[in-house]
């Protein structure tokens, strides 16, 4: 190469390395901030507390809580995005080090730096010390570059076990593999230790001004020189001071869960629903719940590991606390077998297995009872948060509460077999009769709807549609087929309850419930509001 370009090629290095150390410092900032962040949203007791607390002065505030998963995703993408950056600037940063090394020019200046504490290796600045070895050997025998590794590894297999394909699938790989966060805090905190990024010492500066001596770099040392050589010290570690306040508090989280499930839960009854869905009726000492909560459990002879969380499905009002599981893993396979749900002759109480119980957390969805008109839609196994507060409301008005608002409830569930509506219809029928004989039959007006059916169901329903009770689910009103027309359906409601705020309730998919908020906007109206609220589940 010509000298010129020599020249050129080396300023570029030059200003590559300027720009990529403060490209690594940057995000490396961010990463001690975000993974301070990242361990809150898991903390259910913490979080419950807090929500319990804040609900008494902002109802609104509290809900923000309910999307702990969705920020703990967001951070958890920030921490991937700017891991990514800071291994990417490093390399740049190593590369420069390595060539420093190599030009051995003593009219170059990344040159001068490299040999500075060659004698003591005391006030080195180039944490590469030798032109005899290279970055990749410097990345594994240093702490900075072990721990570096782990961090990212261990990263990279969280992030992929976490996508939603995984996740459904394989949840014991996601749920695994998500406890690797243990060796990515601890190389976390022991990465800053080798103080391979360093920096002149405030001492060193006041006597040598890098400033003014970076273009007198030949002179320093000697005796006419205003210029003594400057001294370089490691940056101490920061990221410990960042994240040891949320490890405190996550493992008083671990430790109150093991707390709660050495508690003794006792399972009441168990119900085995012909869709493969599984019902337990549990009691344990101290437990209380509200409407649409949830809890994790923990079957020991399937696995000591694993927590799943399930939607309570009782009321408050009942002296028992239950939840429907539906069977689709080899966890709830697993649970299915060891209630029973595989034998023709019923289980001893003896012969059931042991549970524990974490929780219960969640909104509680008392907001449903501040609204005189609800609208209630689930899809799918998404019912679940739905028949708590059915027989909630139910219970209040039985027992004659005055406390109760709601005057009207319309009930929405979108499904796309028959099967899943066995179980839950079993519910409606009770409620249907109920309200026959106390003469509310008003007060809940329900819509099921099939989304997809087979030819021979098809058939089947055509010849028995003339009944009196529906086909399917056995109920006087009877099934839809197809997807609501929910412009219809708000503009019904809107026109039977004038001068009404009614409260929009999911728990569906995203995309059903970015149709009802765009229908809530479109028709709120001076005369009549529709609050949406999907958080609440």
């Amino acid at each position: 190469l010509q000298p010129w370009k020599v020249k050129v090629t080396l300023n570029i290095k030059i200003c590559l390395s300027c720009h990529a150390l403060s490209w690594a410092r940057a995000p490396a900032g961010c990463l001690n901030f975000n993974c301070m962040l990242i361990l809150l949203p898991v903390c259910r007791n913490l979080l419950s507390f807090l929500r319990g607390s804040i609900q008494y002065c902002s109802r609104t505030a509290a809900r923000q809580l309910d999307r702990n998963i969705t920020f703990h995703k967001l951070v958890a993408y920030m921490i991937a995005f700017h891991t990514a950056v800071h291994i990417i600037a490093h390399l740049f940063n190593f590369e420069y080090f390595m060539d420093a090394q190599l030009n051995r020019n003593s009219s170059l200046l990344p040159f001068v730096l490299s040999e500075i504490g060659n004698g003591d290796n005391a006030s080195f600045l180039n944490p590469i010390r030798s032109n005899e070895t290279n970055p990749t050997i410097v990345m594994f025998t240093t702490i900075a570059g072990l721990t570096g590794v782990a961090i990212t590894l261990a990263l990279i297999l969280i992030i992929t076990s976490s996508m939603e394909v995984i996740r459904r699938s394989y949840f014991e790989v996601f749920w695994y593999t998500h406890h690797l966060f243990i060796i990515f805090f601890i190389g976390l905190v022991l990465h800053g230790f080798g103080r391979i990024v360093r920096g002149q010492t405030e001492k060193s500066m006041n006597v040598s001004n890098p400033l003014v001596c970076a273009d007198h770099f030949e002179d320093w040392g000697k005796n006419d020189s205003f210029c003594p050589v400057p001294k370089f010290a490691g940056n101490p570690p920061m990221t410990w001071k960042y994240v040891v306040g949320p490890m405190i508090l996550y493992v008083c989280e671990r430790i109150v869960r093991l707390y709660r499930s050495h508690q003794k839960v006792v399972i009441t009854k168990v119900v085995m629903h012909p869709s493969k869905t599984l019902e337990l009726q549990m009691k344990k000492k101290g437990f209380h719940m509200e409407v649409g909560q949830y809890v994790f459990i923990q079957c020991p002879s399937v696995s000591r590991l694993e927590w799943h969380p399930f939607t309570l499905t009782s009321a408050p009002e009942e002296d028992y606390f239950s939840a429907h599981i539906r069977i689709v893993g080899d966890w709830t396979q697993a649970l299915y077998e060891a209630c029973g749900g595989d034998k023709t002759e019923p289980q001893e109480a003896w012969q059931l297995p042991k549970l524990a119980i974490d929780g219960p957390f969640g909104t509680a969805s008392e907001d449903v009872f501040r609204y005189e008109v609800v609208m209630l839609v689930g899809a799918g196994i998404g019912v679940t948060p739905f028949a708590s507060i059915l027989k909630s409301v139910w219970y209040k008005h039985i027992q004659n509460n005055q406390e109760v608002f709601t005057k009207k409830i319309y009930f929405y569930w979108l499904c796309p077999e028959t099967q899943a509506f066995e179980w839950f219809a079993d519910l409606l029928q009770s409620l249907e009769g109920q309200m026959t004989e106390k003469g509310m039959t008003d007060f809940l007006s329900y819509n099921i709807y099939l989304t997809r059916w087979k030819e021979t169901e098809a058939a089947h329903i055509r010849v028995h549609h003339e009944a009196e009770n529906d086909p399917i689910t056995g109920l006087k009103q009877k099934t839809l087929y197809g997807k609501p027309n929910w412009d219809n359906e708000f503009t019904n409601i809107a026109t039977k309850h004038p001068g009404t705020k009614v409260g929009v309730f999911l728990c569906g998919p995203p995309q059903l419930g970015k149709s009802l908020e765009k229908q809530c906007l479109s028709h709120s109206e001076a005369n009549v509001k529709f609050i949406f609220n999907k958080e609440n589940f």
